[in-house]
């Protein structure tokens, strides 16, 4: 039986790999071995940085919302324990938006936090 090659599936296989390299430098971009390693690294990348979005906005909205604490005479770390304390449910995200977009509102909390 002579040998076949299926030449569709192939070709769309590495069609599929060269559209994703598009717009990367040189032979990364047109060649389709080099560009399937490029490809494979910068899916690797996206993986893992999808989990690292996550921890650096935790660690922005903290420094937020510790930056605004200061600025109402306590720390973050006082701040958070007396949430807990007071049994107030606020999250970080929201609680950095209103600390950057309406200080009022966010003295309000930490008053009532600290009464």
């Amino acid at each position: 039986m002579p040998r076949s090659t299926n030449n569709v599936a192939s070709r769309r296989r590495r069609r599929k790999i060269l559209k994703q390299a598009k717009g990367y430098w040189g032979r990364r971009k047109n060649v389709y071995t080099v560009a399937k390693n490029a490809v494979e690294r910068a899916m690797q990348y996206q993986y893992r940085d999808r989990k690292v979005r996550k921890r650096e906005f935790r660690k922005l909205w903290i420094t937020r919302i510790n930056a605004a604490a200061r600025q109402n005479g306590t720390t973050y770390s006082r701040l958070m324990g007396a949430f807990s304390k007071k049994d107030i449910q606020i999250n970080r995200k929201v609680l950095a938006d209103l600390a950057v977009n309406d200080p009022e509102t966010f003295t309000a909390l930490v008053k009532e936090a600290e009464s």
